[in-house]
């Protein structure tokens, strides 16, 4: 009895008032978040810094500098770049008209991301609601979405907006709605393949058996669980269509002067590529480093979200093969 009296006086005993500690560790046991998993990864890192960085340029940027991508000075003409000699606002050149380069790269940016941000928004809205929909309900509803979908993508998407902008006036809204318009059948698609497949899970049938009606089925169950691989499908589509309105700018059909936009840069250096190249380079490398960004964020996204391979993410950063050396003859 007294032995037992000793131990049982030896063991701490837990302080009541002590709070319950955290478990700071989240990759012990625990689901560690996605701002977790993305500092652990530095390439999905650092494309999320350089998409921030690009949203911040065209969102304050042109506030910033004012009347410089329109001021003319024909004395600064094709002034090389990375020199300080002219000023700050020549360091990335200037162009056949003296105009600074870096403030017509800032606000480029806001113009391209002012055709492609609406264009994917509206694409995401309207063809998820209506893939999940139609994937849901089956039957006729599912027969003729897939119809009008295989006939929307029956036509080249770039071919197609080429078309419609040449007979109407190239405008930014113009270009907008063409490409959501090209887009929608995509979300469409992987909206119905998912609906489809769930609308048979275990989850699904329940809430059939408590009453609930399909609309809200598809509101609070069907909805949270394909919106992952829709944000990470519109993620893709964001390269597609920036690169898009960069192609058509650069035809002479998309965004017109005196708006600028990125696409329409590199189309109106390219008569100076022997003298100055930096009026095409630049711009296509603002083009080149924000998709080349997004695809590495949208290739985490898509393990991130996905409850079967997210634990890989959150797996430490270890050599996976280890050399044994050759055992001695």
């Amino acid at each position: 009895m007294t032995t037992s009296m000793t131990d049982s006086a030896a063991v701490p005993q837990p302080d009541a008032q002590q709070p319950p500690t955290k478990n700071t560790a989240a990759g012990k046991g625990g689901n560690p978040g996605l701002f977790r998993l993305l500092l652990k990864d530095r390439f999905a890192a650092a494309s999320a810094l350089v998409l921030v960085a690009v949203g911040l340029t065209a969102l304050v940027g042109p506030a910033l500098m004012g009347d410089l991508a329109t001021k003319q000075n024909l004395l600064f003409a094709n002034k090389a770049p990375f020199t300080m000699a002219h000023g700050w606002e020549y360091f990335l050149g200037s162009d056949s008209l003296g105009r600074s380069m870096l403030a017509r790269l800032v606000v480029a940016s806001r113009t391209t991301l002012s055709v492609a941000l609406p264009a994917v928004a509206v694409a995401l809205v309207i063809g998820s609601l209506w893939g999940v929909w139609a994937g849901f309900h089956r039957g006729w509803r599912e027969n003729v979405s897939m119809r009008i979908a295989d006939v929307i993508m029956s036509f080249p998407s770039l071919l197609l907006a080429v078309v419609v902008l040449y007979v109407f006036s190239p405008s930014a809204a113009n270009i907008v709605l063409i490409l959501a318009l090209t887009r929608i059948p995509i979300y469409l698609r992987t909206g119905r393949a998912e609906s489809a497949e769930l609308q048979s899970r275990t989850f699904v049938d329940a809430a059939r058996t408590f009453g609930a009606k399909p609309n809200a089925i598809i509101v609070r169950h069907v909805i949270p669980v394909v919106l992952p691989t829709l944000l990470t499908l519109a993620t893709l589509e964001f390269c597609y269509v920036m690169l898009a309105e960069s192609s058509l700018s650069f035809l002479g059909i998309g965004i017109q002067p005196p708006d600028v936009s990125w696409g329409l840069m590199v189309s109106q250096g390219r008569q100076y590529l022997q003298t100055a190249w930096w009026l095409s380079i630049f711009p296509g490398v603002a083009i080149v480093v924000t998709t080349i960004a997004a695809n590495v964020l949208a290739a985490w996204l898509r393990i991130a979200t996905d409850p079967a391979q997210r634990w890989r993410l959150a797996l430490p950063r270890k050599r996976l093969i280890v050399r044994i050396p050759a055992k001695e003859a």
